[in-house]
């Protein structure tokens, strides 16, 4: 029920009532973990977090010097939180703030909040009658939010926010305060001055603190059958909503449960909505184990207390003597995570004063109450790619062991490779570079149509962004053409579409960049605009083709078609090359960003100051070369088209494009590399300086009145925001920078050596697969993530030439993929760029290529040098 106090703190019970079906008590959470056999018993962590619990925790933040995760993030919030406010606004349309919503989960003490709320007041700049942001603190103690929100209203902070940021408070777990979201709760203004029926309950109810543990945690959200969360709507909800997560309390949930309670939230994709997130990054064992064990012995009695608490579940407080029970808290490095236990000080049984249930301990049994995840850079990234979340910025404390990341739903995204496993010999190891699934095709087909119908206004349709390329519309009818081209020869099927679409839209364009008279095979296509299709018509040409795919896979399922490895390949192929032309036409775009091209909306827009600060504080790696080699390293793998009438293994197989077969070995000599790729500054530098008449002007710079800027697809920045990103470049260019160095572009087995031995990938936070739509600077990792690091979201040149090998054998499909560019011109170029998709970025056989003097691509490249 909602209340009020003398000094109209309002606070709204939102206690969903307990059915038997619908989740354990807390009794029954306790009865539970403690008939486990020795070895596995557990009590909920919800225990620490009674009156008193919570009252001793905020004793923690205070006075237990060693807790340094409230004082980590408090630095940060001190420091940043009138630029986090900023940036967390930057994707509302037109800076106007109107009936937003502010809602922490899990609240607390609301020390650390109230600078957060404090520079949402500075962003309003006059007080109103109805403040145009509404804070809410969700916690489980009704009598602590009305004590908190009281000394936060009476607070300097408190005087600040009057009539700019409205508070209150929601009593209940996160999953009612979520479902409350989705219900419309907070979309009435007034709904905190109702009695509302439909909520409040005597029944207990599942609080996660500071760290929770993963039983309790799945729990709370009536998840323990492992099934994956489905991310609610927010029906008919117009406000921006802004989550706030702080004190690191995603730690508490098990591993794949914080990813599957993320993904839960209702932030809605593209909407400008976001989550504040506090995370511990886990570096230092014994910084962590005193953390949770201070010197002046404040969390032992915060834990301690908990055995108060099931005492009194179970109906008596002192059943638990605590002079037979000592508090043991370790890290544990494997898993990174810290677990906190009861230890059994002797032999002893507790009697369930209800029941008369016996629970036996022998001495120095642990009884787990506690557990805090820690997340490398690698385990963030799992986590937020899973939850479809994508990182806008991260601000990091002074030790750089905490972090606040603001984080979106963005409109598309691509998820984490599924590697193959074989813990479980039922399970079929299938290869992430097989047959690819339906939810791929959708994942690729809204990633090309947020690019050709959100990014390209009707006046660039029928420009050409790049004058050796074809106009912008046919690429909207090339990528439907190849597929429904290789669907009908596959299923052997007549082609019903116009003839128009299989010949104009046949094959793209590829002139010899030296002489652009000569040029390779390619559709003829109108010369008047008028000619051309309609979108329209190519528009429901593609729906069409759509259908046709998902037929198929329909036909495979019910066994109408047998799957053979040729259906894979025919989808395999038609899948990348959409992807692959996805990219193409991006760095179209980027020719016209800022005249013609929109920028991509619905993703927040990078805050390029905050953003550039952050990179010019960025570690450079300690040593600017690492020598490699002598080694031998294996190229390309078996995927022998001859089998493909084959129907055994096919989803265990990987397919690639013919290039990529058969796997060979070739000896690598000793050679050093640059741990990062040339940089736009050092481009720069070069450029004006001993390279001045040596190379060209970088097609990804622009000039704009006497001053150099780097395009990205929102328009040119200076190039002193761009100043670390890796230079996009021909590979002349490079190579002239490169030899004036003493050095030379890597080839093609030496640079895949050091990215087989260096790069972290897309699980491990690479730039691509649309995590950014522009580049960022190169990382180099650390000893915490084990060296790994990325090339900040380009391909690399490699001065190996596209050729014929030992082996090679042309595609039977698509017989002049590779053959059409054995001609001399074309460098072999490896990696990915920021908008390669997971399937072709993280497949290390896959060789792209590009005329060497090409200017357009988003290729850079590192400087090798002989040893």
């Amino acid at each position: 029920m909602a209340s009020k106090s003398a000094n109209a703190i309002q606070i709204l019970d939102i206690h969903t009532r307990v059915s038997p079906s619908s989740g354990a008590s807390i009794r029954d959470q306790i009865v539970s973990g403690l008939s486990q056999p020795v070895g596995g018993k557990t009590l909920p962590t919800l225990l620490l977090y009674d009156e008193r619990g919570l009252r001793l925790y905020d004793e923690i933040t205070t006075d237990a010097a060693e807790y340094y995760l409230f004082p980590a993030e408090e630095e940060i919030l001190k420091n940043k939180a009138d630029e986090i406010v900023r940036v967390m606004h930057s994707g509302i349309a037109n800076g106007e703030l109107v009936d937003e919503v502010v809602v922490e989960l899990g609240a607390g003490a609301l020390r650390k909040t109230s600078l957060i709320l404090g520079a949402l007041a500075h962003l309003v700049p006059n007080p109103a009658p109805t403040p145009p942001i509404s804070y809410h603190a969700l916690d489980l103690e009704k009598r602590e939010l009305e004590r908190t929100l009281m000394e936060l209203n009476s607070s300097h902070v408190g005087v600040e926010l009057k009539g700019k940021v409205a508070t209150a408070g929601l009593c209940g777990t996160y999953d009612d305060g979520l479902k409350f979201i989705v219900e419309g709760g907070l979309q009435d203004r007034n709904a905190l001055e109702r009695i509302d029926t439909a909520f409040g309950s005597q029944y207990p109810v599942e609080r996660v603190g500071r760290d929770a543990s993963p039983s309790s945690a799945a729990s709370s959200r009536g998840r323990t059958d492992g099934t994956e969360a489905t991310p609610p709507s927010t029906p008919g909800a117009q406000q921006p909503l802004h989550i706030l997560f702080l004190g690191s309390s995603l730690g508490n949930f098990a591993r794949g449960e914080d990813a599957a309670f993320l993904k839960s939230l209702p932030l809605r994709p593209g909407s400008g909505d976001t989550l504040l997130l506090g995370m511990d990054h886990g570096n230092d064992a014994r910084r962590i184990e005193a953390a949770y064990n201070d010197s002046k012995g404040v969390t032992r009695k915060f834990i301690m207390n908990g055995l108060v608490s099931a005492g009194r579940a179970l109906g008596d407080e002192s059943l638990f003597d605590q002079d037979k029970w000592e508090y043991v808290g370790k890290y544990n490095e494997e898993s990174r995570r810290h677990e906190a236990y009861y230890r059994s000080a002797c032999d002893q049984t507790v009697v369930d004063p209800e029941t008369k249930a016996h629970f036996p301990f022998v001495k120095d049994e642990l009884i787990r109450v506690e557990v805090s995840h820690k997340y490398s850079e690698r385990d963030a990234w799992t986590v937020f790619t899973e939850a479809n979340l994508r990182p806008v910025h991260r601000w990091t404390d002074r030790s750089s062991q905490y972090s606040l990341w603001l984080l979106e739903r963005p409109k598309f995204s691509f998820p984490l490779l599924k590697w193959p496993s074989s813990s479980d010999a039922k399970t079929v190891a299938r290869s992430p570079f097989s047959l690819p699934t339906v939810d791929e095709w959708r994942d690729m087909w809204a990633a090309w149509d947020f690019i050709t119908r959100q990014m390209i206004p009707p006046s660039m349709l029928f420009q050409k962004p790049i004058d050796l390329r074809h106009i912008c519309l046919f690429y909207c009818g090339h990528i439907p053409a190849f597929l429904s081209i290789h669907l009908s020869k596959l299923l052997q099927e007549p082609d019903t579409e116009p003839v128009e679409y299989k010949y104009i839209f046949e094959r793209g364009i590829d002139p010899i960049v030296d002489d652009p008279t000569q040029c390779h095979p390619h559709s003829e296509v109108p010369q008047k605009d008028e000619d051309w299709p309609s979108l329209p018509s190519i528009l429901q040409f593609q729906s069409r083709v759509r259908e046709r795919v998902i037929n198929l896979y329909r036909d495979i399922d019910s066994g109408k078609v047998t799957l053979t490895r040729k259906i894979a390949r025919v989808m395999q192929m038609t899948l990348e090359h959409e992807a692959f032309h996805a990219e193409t036409l991006l760095y179209m775009l980027l020719q016209r960003a800022g005249t013609g091209t929109i920028p991509p909306s619905g993703f927040i827009p990078p805050p390029w100051e905050v953003l550039a600060e952050s990179w010019d504080k960025q570690p450079l790696p300690a040593a600017e070369t690492v020598t490699l080699g002598p080694e031998e390293i294996s190229l390309g793998h078996d995927d022998d088209e001859s089998q493909d009438d084959s129907t055994e293994g096919v989803l265990e197989h990987s397919f690639g494009w013919d290039n990529e077969h058969p796997k060979r070995t070739v000896k690598v000599e000793k050679f050093k590399i640059e741990w990062r790729p040339v940089t736009n500054g050092q481009f720069y530098e070069f450029y004006t300086g001993p390279g001045k008449d040596k190379v060209q002007f970088p097609k990804s710079w622009v000039e704009l009145d006497g001053e150099v800027f780097v395009r990205t697809l929102y328009g040119p920045v200076p190039i002193k925001i761009a100043w670390h990103w890796p230079i996009k470049t021909s590979y002349d260019n490079l190579s002239v920078y490169a030899n004036v160095k003493g050095g030379r572009i890597p080839t093609e087995p030496e640079l895949r050596l050091f990215l087989d031995k260096f790069e972290c990938g897309y699980e491990g936070g690479a730039n691509v697969g649309f995590r950014n739509w522009h580049p960022v600077p190169a990382t180099t990792g650390g000893p915490a993530d084990g060296g790994k690091g990325h090339n900040g979201g380009v391909w690399e040149w490699t001065s190996t030439v596209l050729d014929k090998y030992e082996g090679f054998v042309p595609s039977k499909l698509y017989p002049g993929y590779s053959t059409d560019f054995f001609d001399t011109h074309h460098q072999v170029v490896i990696g990915g760029s920021y908008t390669t998709i997971p399937r072709l970025a993280e497949r290390r056989t896959v060789r792209n290529y590009y005329q060497h003097n090409y200017p357009y691509a988003w290729v850079g490249a590192r400087v090798a040098y002989d040893v």
